[in-house]
């Protein structure tokens, strides 16, 4: 468990689950109203720490610069939403609730909150921002005569929610906000290659050849006249030739002709993102100021 003199090394410190999963960053401790033990730490989750999870801080320890927490991830970000900003303070119907969800019995914890305390049932409060204020009402180890919603410079009474301002001494520090972008790669659709068949009509011509039957005439000549009289004189006869002829014959075969293949190219390209900060002012009553060259007013 986390000893209250740790809660200025919780906050705004990373936090990780058991299997070393970044979780989010802590952003608020709750304390017991009437013990002053640590009870809860919120932890943001989400695209740029839009959602806020409780996760009971009874079995958490600082492990050099990052907290660590028995439960899953998954598990945290399902945890029952309860409203950070609802005055500072968990009802004891909203801590039933998250113990019965973290599986943490609910009789041994009220035990342990109301032990030497003639049975009252214990709520918590929470400490905002650099760790420095805690929960609206009486906490052990604060000022005598402290009372809710006075505000000291150790862990006194409480502050409204994120409110950073620590005061030490004649000092106080101003804290604000700033805003960090990041960027997530999600899937924005498909492309795929489908090979299929067609059909389409071609046309080539191609040369045939085909043989016709001529009739060639020669006259007797000393030179044939030797086989024009080797037959008989008068007599019937036939002579036959055989024609031929080309025609196309058509076949195909299945070639390669080139190769298809998908690919990703990346562009960049500039967006404008917009939020909202908050910016801690400081003003002061009761002295007389003057403007010193460019500073600026520190009112807003």
């Amino acid at each position: 468990m986390i000893a209250r003199e740790e809660i200025r090394n919780v906050l705004d410190h990373p936090v990780y689950d058991g299997e070393g999963h970044k979780i989010g960053e802590a952003k608020h401790v709750f304390f017991d109203d009437m013990t002053g033990r640590p009870e809860w730490v919120t932890v943001k989750t989400g695209l740029f720490g839009s959602s806020e999870s409780f996760v009971p801080i009874r079995e958490a320890s600082m492990v050099e610069d990052h907290i660590e927490v028995p439960y899953a991830k998954d598990r945290i970000k399902g945890a029952p939403s309860v409203d950070v900003d609802s005055g500072g303070h968990l009802s004891e119907s909203e801590e039933h609730r998250l113990y019965d969800y973290y599986g943490i019995d609910w009789d041994s914890v009220l035990g342990d909150d109301t032990s030497g305390q003639s049975g009252q049932s214990g709520q918590s409060g929470w400490a905002a921002g650099t760790g420095t204020a805690a929960a609206a009402g009486t906490v052990p180890g604060a000022a005598p005569g402290m009372r809710p919603g006075e505000a000291d410079t150790g862990y006194g009474a409480g502050r409204t929610a994120g409110d950073a301002t620590t005061a030490s001494g004649d000092a106080m520090t101003r804290s604000e906000e700033q805003m960090h972008v990041g960027v997530e790669r999600r899937e924005t659709g498909r492309a795929r290659l489908r090979k299929y068949v067609v059909t389409e009509d071609v046309e080539q011509t191609v040369p045939v050849r085909k043989e016709q039957a001529r009739i060639e005439r020669e006259p007797i000549t000393e030179a044939n006249r030797d086989a024009a009289l080797s037959g008989p004189e008068i007599s019937e006869a036939e002579h036959e030739v055989t024609l031929h002829e080309e025609r196309p014959v058509v076949e195909t075969e299945s070639v390669p002709v080139e190769r298809v293949r998908l690919t990703t190219d990346e562009h960049t390209e500039e967006e404008t993102v917009r939020g909202q900060v908050r910016k801690e002012r400081i003003e002061a009553e009761g002295i007389e100021t003057e403007a010193h060259g460019d500073n600026p007013p520190d009112r807003p």
